[in-house]
C-alpha cells in the first residue's frame, strides 16, 4: 500500500468504528480477508483517545432470527479488541445501535451528535468494508462530511452474487476503494497515514 504524505487529520475528526463485533467470527459469513484489521482497528481507536478526539462505537442489532448480529446471542457484543476500549478516551464518546447498513440510520442521532460537536471530518472503520462501512461513508458524505477511509482497518468475506458471479473479499474491498475514490465520497488512505496526520496534528504542523 502506497504511503500517502498528505492525510491531514482534523482536531475534532470522529473516528467511527463500525461493527466490530463477535458475530462476525461465526463461520456463517465465509471466508474473510485483512487479518490485520483489528490491529489497525486498535492503533486507531488508541490515538484518538489519546488525543481527546471523539469515538463513535456502532453496534449492529440485527432484526434477522438467525443473525449472530442479534440482540441477545453472544455475537451482538464488541470484539474485546473495541470493548475493553471503551470508555477510556479523554475526549466524547458515543454508541450507535442500527438495524440497517447506515451508521447515520441508527439511535441515537449521530448526524445530530456530530454537527452538535461542530465535527466536519470522520474516519470510518470496522466491518464490513463493502456493506456497512461503505454506506455510512456514501452517506456521511452526502451529508457534508469530509469522509477518511483507512482500507485495511476494516475487512469484509468473499460473496457471491447474480448470475453465479462472485467475488473474493479482497476483490470486494478493492472494488469499494475504487468506488469510493472515484465518486469522491472519501478519500481512501491506510491506517499509517491517518496516524502520521494524528501525530503531525499533535506536533502542531498538521
Amino acid at each position: 500500500m502506497e504511503k500517502n504524505e498528505n492525510v491531514e487529520v482534523a482536531a475534532d475528526a470522529a473516528l467511527v468504528v463500525v461493527d466490530v463485533q463477535k458475530g462476525f467470527a461465526d463461520p456463517c459469513w465465509g471466508r474473510r480477508d485483512n487479518p490485520a484489521a483489528e490491529g489497525n482497528i486498535a492503533a486507531l481507536i488508541d490515538a484518538w483517545q489519546g488525543s481527546g478526539r471523539p469515538v463513535v462505537f456502532v453496534r449492529h442489532d440485527s432484526t434477522g432470527p438467525r443473525s449472530p448480529l442479534r440482540p441477545g446471542q453472544p455475537g451482538n457484543g464488541f470484539q474485546d479488541v473495541v470493548e475493553e476500549r471503551r470508555g477510556k478516551g479523554a475526549g466524547p464518546e458515543l454508541l450507535v445501535t442500527k438495524s440497517v447498513n447506515s451508521a447515520f440510520y441508527g439511535e441515537p442521532d449521530l448526524d445530530a451528535w456530530l454537527r452538535g460537536a461542530g465535527v466536519r471530518q470522520v474516519v470510518v472503520v470496522g466491518v464490513q468494508t463493502n456493506m456497512c462501512n461503505e454506506t455510512t461513508a456514501r452517506m456521511a458524505e452526502n451529508l457534508g462530511y469530509e469522509v477518511l477511509f483507512p482500507i485495511d482497518a476494516m475487512h469484509t468475506f468473499d460473496a457471491t452474487g447474480p448470475f453465479g458471479w462472485t467475488l473474493t473479499a479482497e476483490e470486494l474491498a478493492r472494488a469499494t476503494a475504487v468506488s469510493l475514490h472515484d465518486g469522491g465520497f472519501a478519500t481512501v488512505v491506510s491506517t499509517a497515514d491517518v496516524l502520521r496526520g494524528v501525530a503531525a496534528g499533535a506536533a502542531g504542523v498538521g
